[in-house]
């Protein structure tokens, strides 16, 4: 999946495109899904989240600045907080639905490769990043973790995990485009 592609459908989509906002939906709803059901740990509930980060994508996509990152990660970003709420909003109601030790299972959503394929190379990628870059990741992406909460887990410096978190990103952007 190519920058330049996703900045095609994404605009397209900010003109009211419908065929290109499920193109759009097509080629990355297996990558999104996978951030929010790793985040949630419930097929459903990251089948929710999943859901309402697109309907904020297509009423939002004229707000993406190209300047400022890559559409997948502005993309990422919106499941992320999306999730991120969601896991507010039952902690906060002291609901027991994110138990220690539940494994979620990966199941992407409308993906011609298939869910195996997709997790797969998600893995792959990810085992291919430094150490420090994917456990930054990981709590940050899927444990929910604020920046400053990963500071505190690490107990390094703000700049330090903001740069391992971009550089990490970018990398798994590369590799999941090939």
């Amino acid at each position: 999946m190519e920058q330049d592609t996703l900045l095609g459908l994404l605009s397209a989509t900010a003109a009211g495109d419908k065929q290109a906002f499920a193109a759009l939906y097509k080629q990355t709803s297996g990558q999104l899904f996978a951030v929010s059901l790793k985040m949630l740990g419930r097929r459903e509930l990251a089948e929710e989240a999943l859901q309402e980060a697109y309907v904020k994508i297509w009423h939002n996509a004229t707000e993406y600045q190209h300047g400022k990152g890559l559409v997948l990660t502005w993309m990422i970003s919106i499941v992320r907080y999306r999730a991120l709420d969601m896991l507010r909003y039952h902690k906060v109601r002291k609901e027991d639905q994110f138990e220690d030790g539940q494994e979620a299972t990966f199941e992407a959503p409308m993906s011609d490769e298939g869910p195996d394929v997709t997790k797969t190379k998600l893995d792959d990628c990810m085992g291919e990043l430094e150490p420090q870059q994917k456990q930054a990741i990981h709590l940050a992406y899927y444990n929910g973790l604020t920046h400053h909460e990963v500071v505190g887990h690490l107990d390094l410096p703000l700049g330090t995990i903001k740069s391992w978190i971009r550089r990490g990103l970018q990398q798994l952007q590369r590799c999941l485009t090939l």
